[in-house]
């Protein structure tokens, strides 16, 4: 049996360390009523495909690939415009972890012109020094200032769905030519 959607263009990737939060992400934006209090998700092995509905009746492919498979990440960044990375903002040690991993990413040839989506996830969690502790770790004004890619910050949260808005808005801003 063949799915539509595997002639259907993956015009972004989800990525980010292990247990950021990329899977609840995605399930939020795809049912706002699928992820609450009592959810939770396993470590993705591999990459798992989310096609995602947007206004005016469009949809975009997300393709999350899993963080356990860091190293291979560089194998779907092939006609990859935009990214999304998600970072745990509740973890300062994953924060630090994620950084590595962000800048590696930064440094990839074929992304040079990404955009770049950081979603600050499972604010929920953290208390609100959490947020700018994160963005100074991971050094985000200096990287906005210096780097070709666009890089746009959002916080996120998987069980109320704030933050969703803007993922989307971000996803039909892209999406549109």
């Amino acid at each position: 049996m063949q799915y539509s959607y595997v002639h259907q263009k993956i015009a972004c990737i989800c990525v980010g360390a292990p247990g950021s939060g990329k899977t609840l992400l995605l399930r939020k934006l795809l049912s706002s009523t699928e992820v609450d209090e009592t959810t939770s998700s396993i470590p993705t092995i591999g990459t798992s495909i989310f096609k995602l509905k947007l206004k005016n009746n469009k949809s975009v492919m997300i393709r999350e690939i899993g963080g356990l498979i860091a190293p291979l990440w560089q194998h779907y960044y092939q006609s990859i415009s935009n990214i999304i990375f998600v970072v745990d903002a509740s973890n300062l040690c994953q924060i630090s972890a994620s950084g590595i991993l962000l800048y590696s990413l930064l440094t990839e040839p074929e992304l040079q012109n990404a955009n770049i989506l950081l979603v600050l996830s499972k604010m929920d969690m953290s208390y609100r020094q959490m947020r700018n502790e994160a963005l100074l770790i991971l050094q985000i004004d200096k990287l906005i200032k210096e780097l070709p890619q666009k890089i746009k910050v959002v916080e996120f949260n998987a069980i109320n769905g704030n933050g969703a808005d803007k993922i989307l808005s971000w996803l039909e801003e892209k999406d549109s030519p």
